[in-house]
């Protein structure tokens, strides 16, 4: 076989090998992301694969593609309504709290584990922020219901601290290698601005997202997919060359879509969830064959220590003076400080010092490895317990049964059928552009004595018959928009 064959053989085997023992992580209590990386480890150089991987710019530059989707994915999922009353602790979480983290690191590696000051405030910043992929996976592979508005207050810090933590880590970097180049006034207003243009270009984005969903009737339905993939890059392309925050405004893009009605919804946000596993697999797949398993045994000692700073000390720290000034429990506040979950994101931006060339490099990448590794095992599969031992959980919601939903419906009875006039001013709009209330559906229409299948971009014709199912308030209000007149036929 050739190179090419060989490098395809490879990867799809070892991405269908991460998607066989994710079903044994499950009843092993291991994190889904634990076995992606052991794979790409006993694939790497010194495993049973043999492969030979050492470019940390390759690295680094999937890292950054990778995350950009789970960021995005993980926006889509995000419900705004969820969020919103939780939208001053988790932003505090996701800066004052990665700023905390940072500076206590930075200071134990200072005094105790022989790091000058800007390598042990590197070390610091590039642990500093939760990993989104791992947070999300775990909290929901895991199936973990938890009391109030901990889960979205954890999920949306893991979606947004990233910014602050790349911020920091991009800091401490010029910093060790040309330290009288900037002022520290002119850190202050950067970071300020990339969080502006990232939330700007982000939300901005998403709109126009949906606008052109909305609007642009693609000959086949397979293109909007192709359209949403090519949005989440431009995104992330045009914020960085504003000198923006790139994985804020891709993250904000994507709770922007998640919160709106567009056209091929269900599947664009299924096709994104496929995308950000895919993503994570090869993400953790590449981080494990960067890693020489053999340089974890040099940095163990150091890593355990740093790793049950981080654990006990650290983030328990940061987040109770984050979190001071909330209705926020003591127990909810302790449990908030263990699903402080590090992940692929501080392993990516341990490749920076790498990439850059600074001293301890190499030390740095291996012991952030190790400390990632020790927390998505030790962390990661202890949230269930550690949940349950506060008392933070709540009682799984057991839906309905199919049965018990259907069998009392009775379609005659219960469907409304609202008949579209001529002159109606909803005739040639499309069903996406009624921003359907949540609690109401339409069936189906007749048209004409034909049954049409309504879907986001069905145009609606005079004469239409809607069979409507939904809340009475809410159908009554759709009534009477079919029954508003088009201002043209008026005239």
């Amino acid at each position: 076989m050739n190179p090419v064959e060989i490098f395809l053989l490879s990867t799809s085997a070892l991405l269908l090998l991460c998607v066989l023992a994710s079903k044994a992580s499950g009843k092993l209590g291991i994190p889904t992301l634990v076995v992606f990386l052991g794979v790409g480890i006993l694939a790497g150089s010194e495993g049973a694969g043999g492969i030979q991987f050492d470019n940390a710019y390759y690295a680094q530059s999937l890292g950054i593609i990778a995350l950009a989707y789970i960021l995005f994915s993980g926006g889509l999922d995000t419900s705004w309504k969820d969020i919103k009353p939780i939208i001053k602790p988790g932003v505090s979480l996701a800066t004052l709290g990665v700023f905390l983290t940072c500076i206590l690191v930075g200071i134990f590696n200072y005094y105790f584990l022989n790091f000058s000051l800007l390598e042990g405030l590197l070390i610091g910043a590039i642990i500093s922020s939760t990993d989104a992929g791992a947070v999300f996976t775990v909290l929901r592979s895991r199936s973990i219901h938890l009391k109030g508005n901990l889960k979205p207050l954890l999920e949306l810090e893991s979606g947004s601290n990233d910014p602050m933590a790349v911020f920091l880590t991009t800091l401490v970097l010029s910093l060790m290698q040309s330290p009288e180049s900037s002022s520290t006034l002119d850190f202050i207003t950067l970071f300020i601005s990339q969080m502006i243009i990232g939330l700007s270009v982000g939300y901005a984005g998403g709109k126009i997202a949906i606008f052109s969903f909305n609007k642009i009737k693609l000959e086949f339905d397979g293109l909007y997919s192709v359209m949403s993939l090519a949005t989440v890059i431009l995104i992330y392309t045009l914020t960085q060359s504003l000198r923006g925050n790139g994985f804020l405004a891709v993250y904000v893009a994507g709770v922007v879509l998640g919160n709106s009605n567009f056209i091929h919804k269900k599947s664009l946000t299924l096709l994104h969830d496929g995308v950000s596993w895919l993503m994570q697999s090869a993400l953790f797949l590449t981080l494990g064959l960067l890693l020489y398993p053999s340089n974890l045994i040099h940095v163990a000692s150091t890593g355990i220590i740093l790793s049950a700073f981080l654990i006990l000390f650290a983030r328990p720290i940061s987040v109770f003076l984050s979190l001071a000034f909330t209705k926020i429990s003591i127990k909810e506040k302790l449990l908030i400080s263990w699903v402080g979950l590090r992940g692929s994101v501080p392993i990516v931006m341990a490749t920076y010092p790498l990439v850059a060339g600074v001293g301890k490099a190499d030390i740095i990448f291996n012991l952030v490895f190790f400390i990632a590794l020790t927390s998505l095992i030790f962390q990661g599969s202890f949230v269930p317990l550690v949940a349950k031992m506060l008392k933070v959980q709540r009682p799984e919601q057991i839906s309905p049964r199919p049965s018990e939903i259907v069998a009392p419906f009775n379609p005659q009875k219960d469907m409304t059928q609202i008949i579209v006039p001529e002159w109606s001013s909803l005739v040639n709009k499309s069903i996406i552009d009624l921003k359907l209330a949540d609690d109401l559906l339409i069936i189906l229409i007749e048209r004409k004595g034909n049954t049409v299948i309504p879907r986001g971009g069905t145009v609606i014709e005079s004469s239409d018959r809607f069979y409507v199912l939904g809340d009475d308030s809410a159908v009554k209000n759709l009534r009477a928009r079919v029954m508003e007149r088009n201002e043209i036929s008026e005239a």
